[in-house]
């Protein structure tokens, strides 16, 4: 039987980290999936003011000190991309392609650097469109794969399909000098739509349309609703009440993904309050059970 954690955590912003440094002191057993850079968001910002005892850092310098936080508390990062989170009762599986991950309870931190799907995107998804292209790429070996990226950083994960697939093609939608290697097609062009029948066929754009096997979509995060079907939505955010509790039993959400103000200080406090509530559900569960 695969582990069980008390509490598996997605976003490394300062609601995720917040959370699980919560989740550290209380002793739970937890997983935090994201990203060794922690947050791009708060990389990028030129100067932070309103972050109590952090006056006029960068964002850059902040996310330092978060890391060493992290590393002073032995909390380790888990870079993998959940595609999906499925409640089944007692516990909740977590979908990594062919890796599943269970816990009892779960805390999404998100952001919200999502945009709005493609038409056919949800459809397709796991049926030739995909969210994490070095995960999938022996699926994609001597086949066509089309990239759709929103981030510079994720011209390595491109240069490494074009290692497998016989043909790649890639639509960049950042401002930034594309750099990537000489075989890969890049087309400068706004995706529409996916189409296929079983699987995906093809992508159409603006000016065209690309025949393909595969699709991979690299943004930063899903919108939750796509993540976690059953969630109750406002608009772009996750409804919650003021423990961070959202419609589905165990599952809690904090920072940006659940409204404005989007504030790295509030984000934090949010983090730290989804924590608190998970660890509380996770002992009234186990209570239950012995």
């Amino acid at each position: 039987m695969s582990k069980r954690y008390d509490i598996a955590i997605v976003g490394t912003g300062p609601a995720g980290l917040s959370a699980a440094l919560n989740a550290k002191i209380r002793n739970k057993s937890f997983i935090i999936f994201g990203n060794n850079e922690l947050s791009n968001k708060l990389a990028k910002a030129e100067k932070v003011n309103n972050y109590l005892g952090f006056y006029g850092k960068s964002g850059s310098e902040i996310r330092d000190e978060f890391a060493n936080h992290l590393k002073s508390m032995d909390i380790t990062i888990t870079e993998e991309k959940i595609n999906n989170i499925y409640s089944m009762g007692d516990y909740f599986a977590l979908m990594v392609n062919e890796k599943i991950y269970e816990a009892t309870s779960i805390i999404l931190a998100t952001g919200v650097n999502f945009g709005k799907p493609f038409k056919g995107e949800e459809k397709f998804l796991g049926r030739g469109v995909g969210y994490c292209a070095t995960c999938d790429a022996p699926l994609y070996r001597n086949k066509i794969v089309t990239i759709i990226a929103y981030d510079k950083k994720e011209e390595d994960e491109v240069n490494f399909i074009a290692t497998v697939a016989s043909k790649v093609y890639y639509l960049p939608m950042y401002k930034e000098k594309v750099d990537v290697v000489s075989s890969i097609e890049i087309i400068n062009d706004v995706p529409l739509e996916i189409i296929g029948d079983e699987k995906v066929t093809k992508l159409t754009l603006k000016n065209g349309e690309i025949i393909t096997d595969g699709i991979f979509i690299l943004r930063d995060s899903v919108s939750p609703g796509q993540l976690v079907p059953g969630l109750t939505m406002d608009k772009n955010h996750v409804q919650v009440d003021r423990k961070m509790k959202t419609n589905l039993d165990g599952c809690f959400a904090a920072g940006d993904i659940v409204g404005v103000p989007y504030q790295y200080i509030k984000s934090a406090g949010e983090g730290n309050i989804a924590a608190l509530s998970a660890v509380a559900f996770v002992d009234e569960q186990k209570k239950k059970q012995s």
